[in-house]
């Protein structure tokens, strides 16, 4: 076959998913012993081997007897029996062929001529007769029926030996790439490892999902970007497994030997799908086995996985997920939920876009924003608390717009406050106390005015501000009063802060006041407009007659004060205005330029919110206060 004029590009995941499903028929059921098919599942039906119970037996401890000894007796007038007309058994215990009944040892007295009946006992009372449980040949279990520790007993009991179970596809995965470090590599590189290089994070991420799955994983030793050494692995991998994951080995660089490899060997059956991120995966055969490739970036592994990988070894193992619930099973989850959008979001055209949502709800409604979308970030992946999977043809949803979500995590929003404002580590500690006590505070940097903009536009609970009215020279009340002018928010001073220069340690340009900043090829990072912090730059260079458009790198903007410090320790900076304690955190030296009031904000209708009160009561937490003293330029008083 010509693999080339096969192989399909540019197609949607979903017939992707047909062509593997079409090319590769589902694994046969496994015998599986039964003491050891706990947690299985039924490929076929089971019936029974034996009847249960398999003889007459007791249903009580007592005598067995023969029912038309005792047809006179009654309390008035009790029978008599001589001892080679009953025997002793116990429940369970198989009753003679000679009698056909058991009458219970309450109404009975033995003594020494034989055993003194009291009441009349019919035929087949207290006996339980062959087969009364199960009968062989009953169907006892239907395929896709969970084998449970009752079932695998009762099958026990009906004398089945072994199970049918449906097939569980064993799943290799090779990790390749010159670039890519073991995790021993990794921790022996030190606090910094080699530019270029990257941990091979995604076996971790992927044996996660499979065990999610109930799947088991095995992952191959790194194999570097050598076609030869490649062709080995799958030459392994086919041998032993059903299936082989190729990981890291798709983008479209000059080291990518994935397409080339299946190409020449196996079948190469599909490339590039219209999705976003997971775009270069893969789909072949290697000796008649599948292999499908996975990108390298960590987002794009788990959306091919969810989306194509689960999907697939869910038709080999023969599983019957309802058509349209592949990504709720991939997932996890229950049924799409509903949100309505905090911010617009647009999509590339003709991709099938996999968005990272934080929700919250606000009064009654769910909302939600999206979180960073590239391919590369695993802060996003790992924070976000669902997805939203926009189709091929949504180019873009307005603010407010319905969206359909996926949960990837318990959301208790009843307990969930929306806080939306500046940056600021200690607040974010302060988040990390309410967690322990029961509740959750969803966090969106906006900046001290975009908070403030979104409680006047209902978009919140909470919201943080430091921002100098420069003709004033007072913090915070004049833009409290522009947004709130019906005084309807309350509002709290956390601690004051430090604000001031933070530079490389040593200050090798000798940096020390405003004024330098404007000396030539100083680069600074800036934050983004509506920040208090860039209110506050703003403020100091107006204060010394320096034009904002003269300052290299004033139009690079940074959304906190973690990010912006990050840029002068990397060196892309020279200078930053920050919090003090972002330097201390980095090692990096910090000029003093003014201490400043930090407050929270919220409109008094969410006072009652539980999260809200779990926050409040967490301010006074003496373990909280310590651990802000401890980041650095915190103070509670002037």
């Amino acid at each position: 076959m010509d693999s080339a004029l096969s192989c399909r590009e540019h197609l949607p995941r979903e017939e992707a998913l047909q062509i593997l499903r079409d090319r590769f028929a589902p694994l046969p059921a496994r015998p599986v012993p039964l003491e050891q098919a706990s947690g299985e599942v039924l490929a076929e039906e089971v019936v029974g081997a034996r009847n249960v119970p398999h003889y007459p037996a007791a249903a009580v401890d007592g005598y067995a007897l023969a029912s038309e000894d005792t047809a006179q007796a009654s309390p008035a007038r009790p029978v008599l029996l001589s001892r080679d007309r009953f025997c002793w058994v116990n429940t369970g215990g198989a009753v003679p062929p000679s009698c056909d009944a058991v009458v219970m040892v309450e109404d009975t007295s033995e003594g020494p001529d034989g055993l003194v009946v009291v009441r009349a006992t019919p035929r087949g009372q207290n006996v339980r007769p062959v087969g009364e449980d199960v009968l062989a040949g009953q169907v006892l279990a239907r395929p896709g029926d969970p084998v449970t520790p009752a079932l695998q007993a009762l099958l026990l009991c009906a004398g089945v030996r072994e199970i049918p179970a449906l097939p569980k596809p064993r799943v290799l995965f090779i990790p390749t790439g010159d670039e890519i470090l073991s995790v021993e590599e990794w921790f022996r590189s030190g606090a910094t490892p080699p530019p270029g290089t990257v941990v091979e994070s995604n076996s971790l991420l992927l044996r996660g999902l499979f065990r999610g799955w109930g799947m088991d994983l095995h992952v191959h030793p790194l194999v570097p970007d050598d076609p030869v050494q490649i062709r080995q692995a799958l030459d392994e991998g086919a041998e032993s497994y059903d299936v082989v994951l190729l990981g890291a080995g798709s983008a479209k660089g000059k080291r990518d030997h994935s397409a080339s490899v299946l190409r020449e060997g196996g079948g190469l059956l599909f490339r590039w799908l219209l999705m976003k991120p997971g775009r270069p995966a893969m789909g072949g055969a290697w000796k008649g086995k599948p292999v499908l490739v996975l990108p390298g970036f960590p987002m794009s592994t788990a959306v091919v996985a969810w989306g194509l990988v689960h999907p697939f070894l869910e038709h080999l193992a023969s599983s019957s997920v309802p058509s349209g619930e592949e990504l709720c099973s991939s997932l996890g989850c229950g049924e799409p939920q509903e949100c309505r959008l905090l911010v617009p979001l647009s999509s590339a055209q003709g991709m099938e876009d996999w968005v990272r949502l934080k929700c919250a709800r606000i009064r009654d409604q769910v909302v939600a924003w999206p979180l960073s979308t590239g391919a590369s970030s695993l802060f996003a992946l790992a924070e976000c608390d669902a997805l939203g999977v926009l189709p091929r043809e949504t180019l873009e949803l307005p603010k407010g717009s319905p969206l359909s979500f996926y949960t990837l995590k318990r959301m208790d929003l009843d307990r969930t406050v929306l806080f939306q404002g500046s940056d600021d580590p200690a607040f974010q500690r302060l988040a990390s106390r309410v967690r322990l006590r029961g509740a959750q505070v969803a966090i969106r940097t906006v900046g001290s005015l975009g908070g403030l903009a979104a409680l006047a536009r209902g978009e919140a609970h909470l919201a943080a501000c430091h921002l100098l009215d420069p003709q004033t020279g007072i913090y915070n009340d004049s833009f409290l009063a522009q947004f709130d002018p019906q005084r309807q928010w309350w509002r709290r001073r956390l601690y004051y802060r430090e604000q001031g220069l933070i530079v490389p340690s040593g200050n090798p340009l000798g940096l020390r006041t405003i004024r330098d900043l404007a000396a030539r090829g100083i680069r600074l990072a800036n934050r983004q407009p509506g920040a208090g912090t860039r209110v506050l730059l703003d403020h100091l260079l107006g204060r010394e007659g320096i034009p904002p458009a003269g300052l290299e790198g004033y139009d690079i903007q940074c959304v906190s004060h973690m990010e912006a410090a990050n840029r002068v320790a990397s060196g892309q900076a020279d200078v930053t205005l920050g919090i003090r304690a972002a330097a201390e955190a980095l090692g990096l030296d910090f000029i003093s330029l003014a201490v400043e009031p930090f407050e929270i904000v919220g409109p008094r209708e969410f006072e009652g919110h539980p999260a809200l009160e779990a926050l409040m009561s967490c301010l006074e937490d003496p373990a909280w206060r310590l651990q802000i003293e401890a980041l650095g330029g915190y103070r509670w008083s002037l």
